[in-house]
């Protein structure tokens, strides 16, 4: 981690790095350029998003720029990040392209899997991936008020709210959370043993689980369904694998 002052060694200043992408990103929307290589590698680790570069992202551009992230994460190539650099530049504003829900467990930091920096990213945090109305409060703010493309909700492999709520555990407030998780129990189809013992089946709940939460935002938020509607956003689900460290992109 390159952490001076005045950037990464050899680099161009953020000043440099902010007209490179402008023009790529430029190109983009005319067409000009494909998938989302343009966007960080190389270019805005050294510099938070600004609001015009955001604004002409597309919801999929965003998708494909942390697909390109995770990759990089897997393979063990991921960008330099110059922390402070992204820090500064985005003091006097922030303009992320995505508010991630993700869930709180230490093994799944949504910005480091997918190589994001400060100022990319909304990230919402909670056992399960869950919504509540405070979280979809959050994440109205993050779209219809800061302008964020995606909803993107994370669920993970071996996730330990969903064994409690394959297992009805009790614990004070979490009993009620888990509670949230169960009707993706009941719903998720599996031939095997239905037990929190079976990876397996904890997985498929999880997927399931990341299902019913994309429909709880859709119906417990008419903003954020309406700018769904309207093309504005989109609310995408996705899996990361711990073993191996892929992030999958649900259909």
């Amino acid at each position: 981690m390159n952490q001076h002052e005045h950037g990464c060694g050899g680099a161009a200043p953020d000043a440099e790095r902010r007209t490179l992408l402008k023009s790529a990103l430029g190109l983009a929307a005319l067409g000009l350029a494909g998938g989302a290589s343009w966007l960080l590698p190389g270019l805005a680790q050294a510099a938070a998003l600004t609001k015009e570069q955001r604004d002409a992202m597309t919801p999929d551009q965003v998708i494909a720029m942390f697909k390109e992230g995770n990759e990089r994460f897997r393979t063990g190539k991921m960008q330099e990040h110059d922390y402070l650099a992204q820090k500064r530049s985005s003091a006097g504003g922030q303009y992320p392209a995505a508010v991630i829900l993700s869930c709180i467990d230490s093994r799944a930091p949504a910005e480091i899997i997918l190589d994001a920096g400060i100022g990319d990213t909304f990230n919402a945090r909670v056992a399960g991936n869950i919504a509540n109305d405070d979280l979809l409060g959050s994440m109205e703010f993050a779209c219809a008020v800061a302008g964020a493309k995606l909803v993107l909700v994370m669920g993970h492999s071996a996730c330990g709210a969903i064994k409690g709520a394959i297992d009805s555990a009790k614990l004070g407030n979490l009993t009620g959370l888990l509670d949230k998780i169960k009707p993706a129990v009941e719903a998720t189809q599996f031939s095997g043993a239905r037990t929190s013992k079976n990876d397996a089946f904890v997985d498929a709940v999880a997927v399931t689980n990341v299902r019913h939460t994309m429909e709880a935002i859709r119906k417990g938020s008419a903003v954020l369904a309406g700018l769904e509607k309207d093309d504005k956003i989109k609310i995408v689900g996705s899996m990361y694998h711990l073993v191996g460290g892929k992030v999958e992109f649900l259909d």
